[in-house]
């Protein structure tokens, strides 16, 4: 998942990758990751996905695709029960790293990530210097690339789930829990998408 490769030679630019995810809180769907390296020329405009409208969000995916070297790693419902959201998410960085990494054939020099934790020491297969920025989505011009290709990739996996479960709305909500989501849980149960280990959907399944 790669367009453009960044220039490396002697007195390169040091080689950072942002990275952001987006799905933790849904009741249902996957959470996914990005990874992107910026290359010239960055795309305008960039910013957390969360302040942009989801026409500017459009927009900017393509080009993001086009100019940047990207990756993304996707970690479905049963792993994110399996091995809790957080284990997942820290899956899902290293997942989408290592797959920019694999097309780029080098290193890292750093990886940025948005929160206050990164997969270091806390992921099998992490192996790149990180440093975790608090609202680095809006702070670091590549981590906000990343948090958009990221929402932008989820929210489309959701409308397509939305297909074929058509109860939830997830066309409109994305798998988080608002009161449409959670009266279509209490009226049909849970979907095969649907997070078992997360609270509205494990009491629902409790008292079935």
């Amino acid at each position: 998942m790669l367009s453009a490769t960044p220039e490396r030679g002697l007195g390169a630019a040091p080689l950072i990758v942002g990275v952001d995810e987006a799905g933790r809180g849904p009741l249902a769907g996957p959470v996914v990751a990005a990874a992107v390296v910026l290359c010239k020329p960055c795309p305008e405009g960039l910013d957390d996905s969360k302040k942009l409208s989801r026409t500017r969000r459009a927009e900017l995916e393509p080009q993001i695709q086009t100019c940047c070297a990207w990756g993304l790693g996707v970690v479905e419902p049963e792993d994110i029960d399996r091995l809790n959201i957080f284990g997942a998410t820290m899956l899902a960085m290293t997942l989408a790293v290592a797959r920019l990494v694999d097309v780029l054939a080098c290193a890292p020099d750093s990886v940025l990530i948005d929160g206050n934790l990164t997969p270091q020491g806390r992921c099998e297969g992490w192996r790149w210097p990180a440093r975790a920025i608090v609202g680095g989505d809006a702070l670091e011009p590549c981590i906000s690339a990343a948090s958009i290709l990221a929402k932008e990739y989820r929210d489309r996996l959701m409308r397509e789930a939305a297909r074929f479960h058509p109860d939830y709305g997830w066309e409109r909500n994305a798998g988080y829990g608002t009161p449409e989501h959670l009266a279509a849980l209490r009226i049909h149960g849970p979907s095969p998408l649907h997070r078992r280990s997360f609270a509205p959907v494990a009491q629902l399944e409790m008292f079935a």
